[in-house]
């Protein structure tokens, strides 16, 4: 499996020829898409998806598929029975890469603004996206894809996140909205509080490939 990080919170996951893309939202590249044979939406937030680019693209190629939460699910029409709706505790193939579906809604913003749906996605028994949330998935997941900024994270939530999910590998996302040295701080944040013997937290940055078979 191979992982590739195509800004803030999207990423392309790749297994067995099979292209799957997370979260392609407003901070994604436009050819974040390409290549894709299906598409995950943990949440209808801008920064996660772009329903017009989305629906463009299911009209391009008549055969990518998408998997998002029932809510969300209604705003992919175009797609007719190629947009899935699921739920916690649901799990799906796609092309022979299984997904797990884990939570319900997103990380509290503010007591004023209404908490929208949200899932998390854990991709071939190995990588976990918990989209805007800090939902633990009831399976383990040795690498998690863990949100690193935005305005319902606190570091001493997202160090706690870790440490209950327990993975052997944590690659950050969701950093649009941090600079470089805010980057740092919340890295240098986990290493020290979250990174228990051998577990590996990394900072990588837009285009990254990361082979998982290969990482040390």
């Amino acid at each position: 499996m191979r992982i590739t990080k195509l800004g803030h919170s999207c990423v392309r996951i790749e297994q067995d020829g099979v292209r799957i893309v997370v979260d392609p939202g407003a901070f994604s590249p436009d050819d974040a898409l390409d290549g894709a044979h299906a598409v995950l939406v943990t949440h209808e937030h801008f920064d996660h998806v772009v329903p017009d680019k989305l629906n463009a693209a299911g009209k391009a190629n008549p055969d990518l598929r998408v998997w998002t939460a029932p809510g969300l699910a209604e705003q992919f029409g175009d797609f007719g029975d190629r947009v899935h709706a699921v739920r916690h505790g649901d799990t799906f193939d796609i092309d022979g890469v299984t997904v797990d579906v884990y939570g319900t809604d997103h990380a509290l913003i503010h007591r004023d603004v209404p908490r929208v749906e949200n899932v998390g996605f854990r991709v071939g028994g190995q990588v976990f996206h918990p989209g805007d949330s800090f939902t633990v998935p009831e399976a383990a997941t040795p690498v998690l894809l863990a949100p690193s900024g935005g305005p319902w994270l606190r570091v001493a939530e997202l160090v706690d996140f870790v440490r209950e999910a327990a993975p052997e590998r944590v690659y950050l996302i969701h950093d649009a909205v941090l600079t470089e040295a805010g980057q740092n701080v919340v890295l240098g944040a986990l290493q020290r509080l979250a990174a228990a013997e051998g577990r590996q937290i990394v900072n990588w940055q837009t285009t990254d490939t990361v082979d998982l078979s290969a990482a040390v």
